[in-house]
């Protein structure tokens, strides 16, 4: 099983700095979300930096989440 988030900040060109919860850290560019439908409204960045953590996973103001181990398989780790 793959760990879950528990810290996370957001940049202007829509990658999450992510921490999890067994300590790595990576980065998540959801740049090539934009396009696909209920992500969207990513693409607004005040939206996108109201991304926030529920239940160890990166949730949008309206409910959009993406799953942990996606986050955790797909992000670029770093120290």
């Amino acid at each position: 099983m793959n760990p879950r988030i528990n810290k996370l900040s957001t940049t202007d060109d829509y990658q999450l700095h992510l921490t999890f919860t067994n300590g790595e850290k990576g980065v998540y560019d959801c740049s090539v979300l934009l396009n696909f439908g209920v992500f969207k409204e990513l693409e607004n960045k005040f939206y996108f930096r109201q991304a926030k953590i529920i239940d160890g996973t990166v949730t949008g103001p309206n409910e959009q989440s993406i799953c942990p181990g996606t986050l955790y398989m797909d992000s670029v780790k770093r120290k």
